[in-house]
C-alpha cells in the first residue's frame, strides 16, 4: 500500500493523467494517503517567469496558483495534498529530492516524445525510473 507518494507534475496533459491515475490507484484507502505534488522549474523558465511577472516572489505565487486546481482536485477526493516547488534541471532536482525523502512511490507522466527525440534527448521520467530508489510509476 502507498501512502506516501510523490506526484512530479508540470501542468501538462502526461501529469493530468499521472493525476488521474495516481487518485484512482490509492482511492481504496484515501484517508491514510498524502500526495506531494513537485514542480521543478528550470532556469529558462524560472527566467522567462521573472521577466514576465517582474520579481521571483510573485513569479513563485503564480506558479502556486497555476496548481492550485491540481490540489482541489486531489484534495476533494478525500486525499491530503501539498505542492512543492523546486528549482533546477526538473530529472536531477526531483532525483534528489525524492532519494532523500522516504517515498513509498513515484509517480510520473510520460511524454511524448518520438523515439529519435527520447534518444537524443531521453526523458525525465526515463531518468526517475533509473535513479530514484523507490518504486516509479510513469503513466501514459
Amino acid at each position: 500500500m502507498f501512502t506516501n507518494i510523490l506526484l512530479a507534475t508540470d501542468g501538462s496533459d502526461h501529469s493530468k493523467r499521472a493525476i488521474e491515475q495516481t487518485i484512482k490507484m490509492v482511492a481504496p484507502y484515501k484517508d491514510q494517503v498524502k500526495i506531494e505534488c513537485v514542480y521543478s522549474v528550470d532556469g529558462d523558465t524560472s527566467k522567462s517567469d521573472i521577466l514576465k511577472y517582474g520579481n521571483s516572489d510573485t513569479a513563485t505565487i503564480k506558479r502556486k496558483e497555476k496548481f492550485l486546481s491540481i490540489l482541489e482536485e486531489i484534495k476533494s477526493e478525500g486525499i491530503q495534498a501539498d505542492i512543492t516547488i523546486l528549482h533546477g534541471d526538473p530529472a536531477e532536482t526531483i532525483i534528489s529530492y525524492a532519494n532523500e525523502r522516504n517515498y513509498d512511490c513515484v509517480v510520473a507522466g510520460s511524454r511524448g516524445r518520438n523515439k529519435i527525440q527520447t534518444l537524443m534527448l531521453g526523458s525525465v521520467s526515463h531518468k526517475l525510473v533509473k535513479y530514484i530508489k523507490a518504486p516509479v510509476m510513469v503513466v501514459k
